[in-house]
This record gives structure tokens, sequence and C-alpha cells, in this order.
């Protein structure tokens, strides 16, 4: 059979309409499109009709010159726009970017990556510039080992002793999270690693981290309805963040260890 092609070949080169194929046509169809073919040889070395659309590279039919005639072309996109403003003012909402497509995929060239992305964003003051939104700061958290380390610090002078143990825990629901955090490898945050969008998340609240009057800790949500998206942030690495919703209130934290958190 290869002596046979090899001959073909050269009977092309003596005879031009001998190999007919997509180049002589000048074909080169997107998807499938049965009125894309010729009358030559095919790759299975059979002669009759091939085809110069995409869809020959799956049913095995395509003319022997279609990978030379109809060379694939991958999606190319330009650069992303610039992140637009938020959607709407003093409560969580989401900003938009985008990019262009600068050359569409063809010849089964690979597709056209992701063309829009939203992030979540918040606006703290009114179109008529008033201070607002103050509800939804984000809250700061870290690996709830630093705990230990912190414990060990000089206390406030702003707190007495009798109030050391006014901590509470807040439980979360995490809606999504930047893929920046199954990045962190580093020793002191490899922890961000075990965020994950659907999970129940402890965060406890402790001195210092509480406010002594208050004796709040800032971006608990705790005055959310349940319903609001709120905002969190990776102490370490400001490009891990995300949002989640507020599930309860309880005395102490119960997660798992890799799902246990506090506010900084």
């Amino acid at each position: 059979m290869r002596t046979l092609w090899m001959a073909l070949c050269a009977l092309a080169r003596l005879w031009p309409g001998a190999l007919a194929g997509c180049a002589d046509s000048g074909r080169c169809c997107p998807g499938r499109d049965p009125a894309c073919f010729v009358h030559g040889w095919r790759l299975d070395r059979v002669y009759g009709t091939c085809f110069c659309d995409q869809a020959c590279l799956i049913t095995g039919d395509c003319c022997f010159d279609y990978a030379r005639a109809c060379p694939a072309r991958p999606c190319l996109v330009g650069e992303w726009s610039p992140w637009s403003g938020c959607a709407d003012r003093c409560r969580p909402t989401a900003r938009v970017r985008r990019r262009a497509v600068r050359q569409e995929p063809r010849n089964g060239g690979a597709p056209c990556p992701v063309l829009e992305e939203r992030a979540g964003c918040l606006e703290y003051a009114t179109a008529q510039g008033q201070d607002c939104g103050h509800a939804f700061v984000p809250a700061f958290i870290t690996s709830s080992a630093f705990n230990k380390e912190r414990t060990r610090q000089v206390a406030s002078p702003q707190w007495s002793t009798d109030i050391e143990d006014a901590g509470y825990c807040m439980e979360f629901k995490t809606e999504s999270l930047t893929p920046h955090c199954a990045l962190e490898n580093r020793p002191l945050t490899r922890w961000m690693q075990y965020l994950r969008e659907g999970y129940t998340v402890c965060v406890d609240c402790q001195p210092p981290a509480m406010n002594s009057v208050s004796l709040r800790c800032s971006g608990d949500g705790l005055d959310s309805d349940g319903n609001q998206t709120l905002r969190w942030q990776a102490v370490g690495s400001p490009r891990c963040q995300g949002t989640w919703k507020k599930v309860r209130r309880v005395e102490r934290c119960s997660c798992p260890a890799v799902h246990s958190f506090i506010f900084i």
C-alpha cells in the first residue's frame, strides 16, 4: 500500500488533476458541510468523494491534503478591558471586564476562552456622595492556628480579665472564591487551599480582633439576614478573597480544623 501511495504522489506531479484535493478546489468549510467535497484521494487512501469540512477529521473522510490546505487556527483574543464600576451602590454587587475576539477559530483550532469575567465589589458612597455600605465591610480572616500565637501576645490594655472569654463563633456558607486561593502553597498561606465553594466554615471572633466596646469583629455579618452576600479576604494573600452568607452565630466553633478560621 505504501508503494501504491508513493506511486500516486508521483503521478500527481505528472498529472496534477489526479490528486484533486482541498487546495485545488479552494475549499475549507466550518462544521459539517455536505456540499464541501471534491473527487479525489482521501487520507485512508480511497479514491472517491472526499471532504474539506472541519467534521471530516471526525468522520475520517478528509481529502489527502486537508491538513495542509486547511490548517487549524486557534482563537485569538485581546487584552482584558479595565474593570467596570459596580453595578449598584451601597450593597455588594458585581463589576465586569471583557475582552474581544481578534481571530475566530477555524478548522478545528482551539476554541475561544472566557470573554467576560465578573467579580464582587462594593461602592461605599451614594451617587450624592453620602457614606454608606459599612455593614458590608469585608471580613479579614486567617487560619485558626494563628490564634495560638496571638494569645501569647500581650493583651490590649483596653481589655479587662473579666471579658477575656467574651468571644463567639460565626458560621458561614461559602458562595464564591478566587482561583488564587488554591494556588497558595507557601507554609503560612497553605491553609487557603482548603477554602471551597459550598462549604460551611467557622470563623472565631476573639480579642484583640474583637472591638472592646461593641464586642464585635469587623465583617462578622451578624446584622445580615442570611440572604445577603458578604465579602471576605484572606490575610496574607489579597488576591484570595470571595463571598459567603451567614448561617448562624454559636458560642464555640465546631468545624473541622481545615475549615476553622479567625477574624483578624
